[in-house]
């Protein structure tokens, strides 16, 4: 019979009162786990101590079925929400690919955007619970992202994912994302957030199951680990995935260093791990440093791997384990593991299903309220928007071209692969939209229906088109236009994860990675042809990689770096187009000239990689992007002289000296001048968005902990040393923009920052 709703009520208010301090519990419950008053530690406790060896070990697997005897529902871990709520089916908002958003430098944009992503996480969520629908792959809470690793090198796909090469900026930008996505409630997690992957992993795709990286001790502490701390240890990340790669001869998830001796022990991360999909598979049939699946199973549970993803149907055709993790009953009953240690791991699988709220009563979770009515709301909209204007770059405006004035340009042509292509805005990790605005679209909707707009593809990505004109021939038909737009690029079929190395892969391109950084040569060979008309050339590149330009560096008349932008792409590149907005992004990575610029794809040392170690002259630097606007910065203060171990605060005057109002990114560069051993060059620790109107001053304060002028020793120590430390300030890297730098004297003994 169905309750009253004064008796729902009622009941709703009984389980209320019993979880607040002081109250006396008046509901019985049958099991103390059930009992949301007591503290999760005890419940989890409880519920361990009362399944079987058979029920615990079906619950480490992603697909973790429901547990009938004490009505514990299934639950599926493989959720993606790396720029929206990733492949769920539902039409949801799509923001920037990740590495676009790096661009916009903001971490409160970034913030929101993953309090946004969980909004919709939770409404997809609440609404599958109200039709009693089974819990399926994509539509739960657990997401496994975001991607931290470090883009070493631009040939790798999967940089896309990442927030670019600097650690200090990808450990800003990962916190802020984590804390949006996690939200602020004291007992609840809004959604569940996965630092990936762990560690020492960024290409090249093709041989990511089988690669052991070496990097040095030094390159290991100074570049790829310090996003991972600063997720575990400063934002409480509440997973982490490890790679499927090895580090010094062990696979990564079962790594004593990665995994106990750093993770666990030293950073004390009490989250959840979950492998890589189909990762302890490789310990076997890849890496081979397990004869078999009960071995891999325990080694990697011993090692604190607490769930498996792997299984598919597919992987199974190809002679991969169907679920790995079941062959842990026998390394149980062989002795290679007790129960007493997969106990751990089911605490901690069920810990995050607690503080998700998924085993109490539904009201007195206060996220299960979100209605799906959230879903695409015009706030959200608004904010993918924002988010795709603030990431494109400007890197060149010759004769200030750009912004263009719509009143006077009656004719123009819109050409080039990605000038209409809706799946190249969306990345990869994707969601789908109600509606995705191309360029060519955006243009469109900006000049209205009175201007005359030729629009062709022009050529394909890589090939001529097969049934189209030739490349003379548009050229010549873009003659006849006042400005011609070229929108070309990659896309997020060229470049990726792990392709299908059955498919046929074009030329420049390896199973999902990239074998040079220059733009293919067939949209290089009709913007040439374009230039030759004498009408203005602008190329807007979409890629979620540097691109290295050679040619349209020096010859084309303006160059927009538009990323994977989102299902907004197309508006904001029109609004930077037609001056309704001022560009303000910046580079989160290097733009290298040529290949020979580049190391060795498979080598992991960071010697003269990325701007921190690059000794040569890039194309473009990270953190550079041009305005419509120009900001002057003076007056820097800063105490001259300071004791180790204590914050530095700086302060610094930008003034808009242009007449637009305009975003400034302030970037602060550290330099370590009587430094002995490796450093880098240079490295930001600091930067603000700041909007400044024409005319407008504003003073922007910095306070630089000792970790922020310390420097990493082999052992991961940070060390601040007395002697001199430079800091520079301005609109980049010190040489690329205008800066003010001084001198701070650090006095005093040896200071150690763990």
């Amino acid at each position: 019979m169905k309750k009253s709703c004064k008796t729902r009520l009622f009941l709703c208010a009984l389980v209320l009162m019993q979880s607040l301090p002081g109250v006396s519990q008046s509901v019985a419950y049958q099991y103390p786990f059930q009992n949301p008053a007591l503290p999760a530690e005890k419940r989890v406790e409880d519920l361990v101590a009362r399944l079987t060896l058979e029920e615990k070990v079906a619950q480490m697997m992603y697909t973790a079925p429901a547990i009938a005897r004490f009505n514990i529902p299934a639950y599926n871990w493989w959720s993606e929400a790396l720029h929206g709520v990733g492949r769920s089916g539902d039409k949801v908002t799509v923001f920037p690919q990740a590495i676009a958003m790096a661009a916009t430098f903001s971490t409160e944009d970034l913030e929101k955007m993953g309090d946004i992503t969980s909004t919709e996480a939770r409404a997809i969520f609440n609404e599958d619970l109200r039709q009693g629908k089974e819990a399926t792959i994509y539509r739960g809470l657990t997401f496994w992202t975001p991607n931290i690793n470090i883009f070493r090198d631009p040939r790798w796909g999967r940089g896309q994912e990442t927030y670019g090469e600097d650690p200090y900026l990808t450990g800003q930008m990962g916190m802020a994302f984590v804390r949006g996505l996690q939200g602020n409630d004291p007992r609840y997690l809004k959604a569940s957030a996965c630092a990936k992957h762990y560690a020492v992993h960024s290409g090249p795709e093709t041989t990511r199951h089988i690669y052991n990286a070496t990097p040095e001790p030094y390159d290991l502490w100074d570049t790829y680990l310090p996003a991972f701390r600063d997720l575990v240890v400063e934002a409480g990340v509440s997973g982490v995935m490890c790679a499927y790669n090895r580090f010094a001869g062990q696979p990564c998830c079962g790594s004593d260093l990665l995994m106990i001796d750093i993770l666990r022990n030293l950073w004390n991360f009490k989250g959840y791990v979950t492998s890589d999909c189909w990762a302890i598979d490789d310990f076997i049939l890849n890496h081979k440093t397990h004869p078999d699946s009960a071995w891999a199973s325990a080694d990697a549970v011993i090692h604190g791997t607490d769930l498996e993803c792997g299984g598919s149907y597919m992987r199974l055709m190809k002679g991969y384990a169907p679920g790995i993790y079941k062959s842990l009953l026998e390394a149980v009953k062989n002795g290679q593991i007790s129960e007493k240690q997969i106990n751990q791991s089911i605490r901690r699988l069920f810990l995050i299903r607690l503080r998700l709220g998924l085993l109490d009563p539904p009201e007195m979770v206060p996220y299960n309220q979100i209605p799906y009515s959230v879903v695409e709301s015009k706030i959200h909209k608004e904010h993918a928007l924002k988010m795709a204007r603030e990431s494109v770059v400007l890197l060149k405006n010759k004769n200030n071209l750009l912004p263009l004035d719509r009143n006077r340009i009656k004719r123009v042509a819109v050409i080039g692969p990605n000038a209409d292509d809706k799946v190249t805005p969306l990345g990869n990790y994707n969601g789908f939209p109600s509606e995705i605005v191309t360029p060519q679209a955006g243009i469109l909707k900006k000049l209205g229906p009175e201007a005359m707009v030729w629009t062709s593809k022009g050529v394909e990505f890589t090939t001529p088109l097969k049934d189209g004109p030739s490349i003379r021939n548009v050229a010549s038909r873009a003659g006849r236009s006042d400005l011609i737009i070229f929108v070309g690029g990659i896309s997020p079929d060229l470049e990726g994860e792990e392709f299908d190395p059955g498919e046929i892969t074009p030329e420049g391109f390896s199973g999902g990675d990239r074998t040079t950084i220059a733009l293919p040569a067939i949209q290089t060979q009709l913007m040439k042809e374009l230039k030759k008309t004498g009408k203005p050339v602008i190329f807007i590149c979409l890629s979620g990689s540097a691109v290295s330009m050679e040619w349209e560096a020096a010859n084309v008349d303006a160059i927009l770096q538009g990323w994977y932008g989102g299902q907004a792409g197309g508006d904001a590149l029109a609004d930077i187009l037609f001056g309704d907005y001022n560009p303000s992004g910046r580079l989160p990575v290097t733009i290298y000239r040529t290949d020979q610029d580049l190391p060795a794809f498979d080598n992991y040392s960071m010697s003269n990689r990325t701007y921190r170690y690059f000794t040569g002259t890039p194309r473009y630097p990270f953190g550079y992007g041009l305005s419509y606007t120009t900001f002057r910065y003076e007056t820097l203060k800063f105490d001259a002289d300071i004791p180790t171990g204590t914050d530095l605060n700086v302060r610094v005057k930008v003034t808009n000296t242009g007449r637009k109002a305009g975003d400034e990114i302030v970037q602060l560069y550290v330099r370590h001048p009587g430094a002995v051993g490796r450093v880098p060059l240079h490295s930001l620790q600091g930067f603000r968005r700041v909007h400044l109107k024409a005319g407008e001053s504003w003073e922007v304060d910095f306070v630089l902990s000792p970790k922020n002028l310390a420097l990493v020793d082999e052992k991961g120590n940070l060390i601040q040393s007395a002697g001199n430390v430079k800091i520079f300030i301005g609109g980049g890297q010190p040489g690329y923009a205008q800066t003010v730098e001084g001198t701070v004297m650090v006095s005093g003994e040896k200071y150690f920052v763990y």
